[in-house]
């Protein structure tokens, strides 16, 4: 327990120092005092008065990093730990109380969500809430291990995945037996006039026993025996998650695609896929694994290092299939239209046996190269069938498939790849979460996306909120105005083009006519329905950045497209000078990506 474990806290000092008030006659502020006084002993407040004085940093950090981490409090018993800080600065002076009261404050809210947040959430900390639900006396080790059995199979908080809960709790672990073994260092070399915290008795058994005993004072006694021992199934640590090295592999695709765990991969759709349980995601991604590091092997180069990258794309293209020659194409450095390298390619039904590379029409399709031959197949059909070797093994998971051509991921290998992207914190959502956020929220992801899961992605959004005029008018704002000075505005700009005006409720492309970004986007889609509409409306910066998307910015000889540009600004009012002013003011980032290597300078 941890009174005997940690001595001369001061805690007895403290609560004699309350004089008898109420509140040292109330268990949750006593247990609270407890907890206090030895966290804050254990990060080396200076205890020469007797007490740890709560030196300010260590109060913060106490509140919202050692309480969410190693201790569980009942509900209605959170307001305790805060009072008691600022009870024990009350016993100190220099004008303690008032600095600790400002961190108090300044620090409620991060405290309250900490310890509320399931993401702080240890093995210790969950069980100890679900004993408390069944009525368990956390403080009596035997009804902890008679009940604790009853909690096999106990469902975890939502959103939160066992992966998580071991990553947390290796982690709480390893902090807490670091801040045991230096306290015992510190107090050996300056020993304290208050006495030792911690006796070479209780470290001699090992400080991961010391740490296990304080687990258990401040979460459920003999928790931490029963979760290491009899019920060890119960909290499965860093060897059952073999895992963990895919999705670690699988975060540094995501790395370097977008430079931030925080931005989404599309959602995910596929039917059925994420219906699985957590533990068969688990044995999936085990499985998947298995295939990844055989894939590794010297039989499988030149790709089969590729794998993770492969699973990682299929998934950012939406979970759409993929074409095996197109893709060896690309990895042979092959030219490849990149309006074509995220198109879906159809599933053939039934299409088994070895691989064959597709006929020279069907490569011309898929690469956007009409000059191939069939010397261009056969130089093709050696990497194309290495890849597919690739595909293959994946596919014997029950993960991916691959038929003909095609392969791509079956709803459990979707589900199993967003499992391994959620465990190391990438946003990944399903499209039901993507069509809960906001409008500006989406447009700023989907920008970022192929055009497949963008396009099903702004359609679900839309029906979601049952296709109102609101509801359109909130997305065409957030496609333009909203999102007006964006670096990347062009292909904020694009995801008009997926929206099925045609069904739009003419009130809100009206509306948008007036937006300075997308109103002359808003024109043309009227126009197109037949519709009459005023283009007077239209902003003079709307109608240029129009011109701007039209223009060949990537391909093509640069002489086709000046003369593009040309053919544009003779039409402008004012000629070329007022249209590159106009471009230039609406979209300084991508008027300089489409214009400097014509040669036009910016203003």
């Amino acid at each position: 327990m941890a009174e005997t474990v940690l001595t001369n806290t001061g805690l007895d000092q403290f609560l004699a120092r309350l004089d008898g008030g109420a509140e040292t006659r109330d268990p949750a502020f006593r247990r609270a005092a407890e907890v206090v006084l030895g966290l804050l002993a254990l990060r080396g407040a200076d205890r020469k008065s007797g007490m740890p004085e709560p030196e300010p940093a260590l109060v913060r950090r106490l509140l919202v990093e050692d309480l969410p981490a190693f201790v569980h409090v009942a509900p209605g018993e959170l307001a305790a730990y805060p009072a008691v800080v600022e009870a024990l600065a009350g016993c100190f002076g220099g004008g303690l109380r008032e600095r600790v009261a400002a961190v108090v404050g300044e620090s409620a809210g991060d405290f309250e969500r900490a310890m509320g947040d399931p993401g702080n959430l240890t093995w210790y900390r969950w069980y100890a809430s679900l004993l408390r639900t069944m009525g368990t006396d956390l403080g009596d080790a035997e009804d902890v291990r008679r009940r604790i059995g009853a909690l096999d199979g106990a469902p975890l908080p939502d959103g939160v995945l066992r992966a998580d809960l071991m990553g947390r709790t290796a982690l709480a672990d390893t902090v807490l037996a670091e801040a045991v073994a230096r306290a015992y260092v510190r107090d050996a070399e300056e020993p304290p006039a208050a006495g030792p915290l911690l006796s070479d008795h209780a470290v001699a058994a090992g400080v991961g026993r010391v740490a296990a005993a304080l687990l258990d004072r401040w979460t459920a006694a003999g928790l931490a025996e029963q979760l290491t021992g009899a019920y060890a199934r119960f909290a499965p640590g860093p060897d059952d998650f073999p895992h963990l090295v895919l999705a670690d592999a699988l975060l540094d695709e995501h790395m370097d695609y977008h430079g931030d765990p925080g931005i989404a991969v599309p959602p995910l759709r596929a039917a059925g896929a994420g219906s699985a349980g957590a533990g068969d995601a688990e044995r999936d991604a085990d499985a998947l694994l298995a295939a990844v590091e055989e894939l590794a092997e010297e039989e499988y180069e030149p790709y089969g290092g590729e794998a993770p990258h492969l699973l990682y794309a299929l998934y950012q293209r939406g979970c759409a299939a993929d074409s095996i020659a197109r893709r060896a194409a690309e990895y042979e450095d092959w030219t490849v239209d990149p309006a074509l390298e995220d198109v879906p390619v159809t599933v053939p039904e039934g299409v088994t046996g070895a691989y064959v590379t597709p006929p020279v029409p069907e490569l011309v399709r898929l690469l956007g190269s009409a000059g191939l031959g069939e010397d261009d197949r056969a130089r093709l059909e050696g990497p194309a069938r290495e890849l597919a070797a690739v595909a293959d093994r994946l596919a014997a998971t029950g993960l991916v498939l691959r038929a003909g051509d095609a392969f791509g991921l079956t709803p459990r290998g979707a589900a199993t790849v967003r499992y391994l992207l959620r465990v190391r914190g990438v946003a990944a959502p399903t499209a039901a979460e993507a069509a809960a956020w906001s409008a500006p929220e989406l447009v700023a992801a989907a920008a970022r996306w192929p055009q497949a899961p963008a396009a099903h992605a702004l359609a679900d959004w839309l029906h979601a909120r049952g296709d109102t005029a609101e509801a359109w008018s909130e997305l065409l704002a957030a496609l333009g105005t909203v999102h007006a000075h964006a670096s990347e505005g062009a292909d904020v700009r694009a995801l008009f083009g997926l929206l099925d005006t045609a069904a739009a409720p003419p009130g809100a492309l009206r509306e948008a006519l007036r937006d300075p970004v997308t109103g002359a986007y808003a024109l043309h889609a009227l126009r197109a329905r037949g519709e009459e509409a005023d283009p007077v409306q239209v902003p003079v910066s709307a109608r240029a950045l129009l011109v701007l998307d039209r223009l060949p910015g990537k391909k093509g000889p640069l002489e086709s497209r000046r003369a593009a540009f040309d053919a544009a600004a003779a039409d402008w009012p004012g000629g070329s000078a007022a249209l590159v002013r106009a471009m230039a003011g609406a979209d300084p980032h991508g008027a300089a990506r489409v214009l400097g290597p014509l040669g036009i300078s910016l203003p």
